[in-house]
This record gives structure tokens, sequence and C-alpha cells, in this order.
């Protein structure tokens, strides 16, 4: 059965008729050719496939796209402002927390929601807030401290336009 669904990607509204059964992983990648996005394990196990819908994390692979009607969803395309690096971006290529860089955007923006939650997490908090998302290169340090460096940028700039 086919639906008809719209909602707000990266700041622009979509129209389009999707499947019952389509996942949004695959509406995302596939019809709106957003391939920042990456499916790993079609699970919800290793948080690859992470999106922001309504400003919380979720897991696109088992997540229905008529479920998203109405949603206002970003990916990791629509992070930053264009010809910039959002803070969490800037501090995993800073701070080197990532290798092959599969798990990033979903490791990104888990970090998103944790930070707009939690603006200055201890280590134990980071850890466990990127618990739900794997990444099988690291040991995961470099990521720690990728979200520690834009924690704190973050909080300079909210610092700085208050």
């Amino acid at each position: 059965m086919k639906h008809e669904i719209t909602l707000t990607i990266n700041g622009q509204s979509v129209t389009a008729e999707v499947d019952s059964r389509l996942l949004l992983v695959h509406f995302i990648r596939e019809q709106l050719d957003l391939t920042g996005t990456h499916i790993g394990c079609d699970t919800s196990n290793c948080g690859a496939c992470t999106i922001l819908l309504n400003g919380m994390s979720v897991k696109s692979c088992t997540y229905l796209a008529v479920r998203a009607d109405g949603a206002d969803i970003t990916t990791i395309e629509g992070l930053a402002a264009e010809g910039t690096n959002h803070p969490l971006q800037k501090g995993f290529h800073d701070q080197h927390g990532l290798h092959c860089g599969f798990c990033t955007p979903g490791m990104i923006m888990r970090s998103v929601d944790l930070l707009k939650n939690n603006p200055d997490p201890t280590e134990e908090e980071i850890r466990w807030g990127i618990s739900g998302n794997l990444c099988r290169c690291t040991g995961y340090n470099n990521i720690v401290k990728s979200i520690q460096q834009a924690a704190k940028e973050m909080q300079k700039e909210k610092e700085t336009t208050v």
C-alpha cells in the first residue's frame, strides 16, 4: 500500500509517495539521495543510521517512513550551515574521533542529542550516552575526546551569544 507523506528534511519540505513497509533509512538514502545516513545492521544495534527526528536521535533502520509524516528530520548533511562544520564535526576531525568513518555520522547525530540534553557531560555520561552506537575501529577514547571538545566549543558559543 502506498502513502503520501510530507516532512521537512534538513530544512527542505519534501512530499513523496512511499510504501507502507519502507524504512526511513531507505527513504532517506534511496529516494532523497542523502547517503550520509548509513545502513549498518538493519536491527538498530549499531546506530550508523542515527538521525534527528523532531530533535531526538532515532535509529532510522527500524523506523517506518510513513511514521515520519509531518516530522522535522536532520541528517548529517543538514547538521551545519553551508561551508562550516558543526562543533561535533570539528571535534571528530581535531581529536581523530573517526577511523574508517562508517559510524561517524550516526555517532555525531547521537551526540547532538546528548549535548542538547546534557551540555556539560562527564566522560562516563558521554560513554553511556553513545553506548547504543557502535564503532568497530576504535576504543572510543578519541570519540569521547571529540565530544568533550565539542561540548566546550558549544558552551563558548552559547556564552558569546547571550
